[in-house]
């Protein structure tokens, strides 16, 4: 059976009609106008989030051993509304045995028929990252270690191999040859968390690392002007940078720079969220007992440590916020969001809109703090309609 989406193409604003059939784009082709003119769309490939943490009360790591099958497809239906088509389930240090069960249960349930191939991998950042204060975030220090090969080859099989990125310090001992490894198995080596020079940090991208995590955190709030993990990292152009544009992480001057410094061709808008993305304002607990308050502008914070705790927002409000600092088109932005994380992990059969890719799609409006989603598309199934 074969269906007809219409829509603005985020390329261009021009109105097309896309073609799918059995979960694929068949066809691509421009028409004179929209059936509905009355409330016109973008149509853009579905967003690819690569760094979730969890979802609507659901936490990938920090879930006490109580992360279920129920969850985790409640966590992929919740990103749908939010155009979120592919996603990285993303683990935080940790121990190891909860790394293994929650990756086990992953890796269960990455193939149900429900989950419409959005689980496309996961993101292991930490537990080898910089036990310092200020650069380890909100990662516990009793869980921090250095690269350990043997630990990650079993949490490696226990994913079903497929850990697509791992984020790590490379100032740590061992990194490069966890770097080396890593790179050879066709694994992303991000960088984050760290407080490594340039001379460490351009030997890590020699070595194979791709990627600097959430560029402009996972840092001190105290840096020397001229010797830090950011200058090194922005001038190196082999280096992309993940960023977070939810409104608390990064101020808009930054997000404008690292934008100018690196392009669209080289940036990837990130959530961050954690479980408490989509809960009602308020303090919570986290599995420490630590108080997290989410407040109704939505910054989810550490009151005690006067820090960020991840976000509570989705990938939709980064790529709006982006294009409201930046100025940039909506088809930069959804590069930002989807193409480049596609790129990057190797996800050949999504992020752009062609013949013979995933029926990955999403119909948006532009509002007044994040992107719209009016309907969502995964293989070709609609699984998110907002008039419905």
């Amino acid at each position: 059976m074969k269906t007809q989406i219409e829509g603005l193409l985020y390329l261009n604003k021009k109105p097309v009609s896309v073609e799918i059939s059995n979960g694929k784009i068949v066809r691509i082709h421009q028409i004179d106008k929209l059936s509905d003119e009355s409330r016109p769309v973008y149509l853009a490939p579905g967003l690819i989030d690569n760094q979730v943490n969890g979802f609507a009360g659901v936490s990938f790591c920090f879930a006490g051993g109580n992360l279920t099958k129920e969850g985790i497809l409640k966590a992929t239906h919740e990103l749908w509304k939010e155009g979120v088509t592919s996603y990285l389930p993303t683990l935080t240090t940790n121990s190891r045995e909860i790394f293994l069960r929650n990756f086990e249960l992953l890796a269960k349930t990455r193939n149900e028929e429900s989950v419409h191939g959005s689980i496309a991998g996961y993101h292991l950042e930490g537990p080898y990252i910089s036990p310092e204060d200020g650069y380890r975030g909100a990662h516990p220090l009793r869980f921090v270690r250095k690269p350990d090969w043997e630990e990650f080859t079993e949490l490696y099989e226990a994913s079903g191999r497929n850990i697509l990125t791992v984020t790590i310090a490379p100032e740590m001992e061992g990194a490069m040859e966890f770097t080396r490894r890593c790179t050879a198995m066709g694994i992303t080596v991000a960088l984050g968390h760290h407080n490594a020079g340039k001379a460490i940090v351009d030997e890590a991208v020699l070595e194979g690392a791709r990627i600097a995590t959430h560029l402009g955190n996972g840092c001190a709030n105290m840096i020397n002007r001229h010797s830090n993990p950011y200058w090194s990292q922005l001038a190196n152009d082999q280096l992309m940078a993940s960023i977070i544009c939810d409104g608390f992480h990064l101020p808009d001057e930054e997000i404008a720079v690292f934008y100018k410094v690196k392009g669209a061709g080289k940036i990837i808008i990130t959530s961050d969220v954690t479980s408490f993305a989509s809960l009602p304002p308020g303090e919570y607990k986290n599995e420490d007992g630590e108080t997290i308050e989410l407040t109704k502008e939505g910054k989810l914070h550490l009151p005690a440590q006067q820090s960020l705790y991840g976000s509570a927002s989705p990938l939709s409000v980064g790529v709006y916020r982006i294009m409201k600092i930046t100025g940039c088109s909506p088809g930069d932005a959804i590069r930002m969001a989807s193409t480049n994380p596609a790129n990057l992990y190797g996800l050949t059969d999504r992020g752009t809109i062609e013949p013979g890719k995933r029926a990955d799609l999403i119909l948006f409006e532009i509002g007044d703090s994040k992107l719209v989603i009016r309907k969502t598309y995964v293989e070709g199934e609609l699984v998110y309609d907002a008039g419905k």
